[in-house]
């Protein structure tokens, strides 16, 4: 035998009654069956592009969606508190209602700290005096004939509003100049 050649064991088991074949003796060149079922190279090269592009948006898809998970739950972390914040904000009201009936030193350093600890935790108030109205942050509560100079500016706020970051969390009711 040359170096050339292989050679190749028929696996199967052999019963007593079977005798051993030589061995059968192929040369380097690939045996390629007279089937007519069997895919040319074109065929082979077109199922080969066909999966590296599906193979590809598939990696492309999972890409997208690690994105947007984790866009998600930067979002929910941002605004994890926003329920608790929107009902804290009538105790926000309260107090500056307090304040203005009593000038009481305990309530006002109370009333700071608690503005402190949301300011803390990125909860503003929606800028409201002398400001054009703006859809996106205060509710028009009612207009107010208040001549062509205050004509689509914010006259007065009833409540206000807050955001938490940037995301808004209460309108600010508002009168609106006409």
């Amino acid at each position: 035998m040359s170096k050339k050649e292989k050679i190749e064991i028929n696996d199967a088991p052999l019963s007593g009654s079977e005798e051993m074949s030589a061995p059968e003796v192929l040369n380097d060149e690939p045996k390629v069956p007279n089937d007519e079922n069997t895919p040319s190279v074109e065929e082979l090269q077109a199922r080969i592009a066909e999966l590296e592009d599906k193979n590809l948006r598939m990696m492309a898809e999972f890409d997208n969606y690690r994105r947007r998970t984790n866009k998600e739950k930067l979002d929910l972390m941002a605004t994890a508190g926003e329920r608790i914040f929107t009902e804290m904000l009538p105790l926000v009201d309260d107090f500056e209602r307090a304040l203005a009936v009593i000038d009481d030193e305990g309530v006002r350093l109370i009333y700071n700290k608690f503005i402190a600890f949301l300011d803390k935790n990125d909860v503003h108030a929606i800028e409201t005096e002398g400001v054009d109205f703006n859809t996106d942050e205060h509710e028009a509560v009612t207009t107010f004939a208040a001549g062509e100079e205050q004509k689509g500016k914010v006259i007065d706020c009833t409540q206000k509003g807050y955001k938490l970051g940037d995301k808004v969390i209460r309108f600010a009711k508002v009168v609106v100049g006409e």
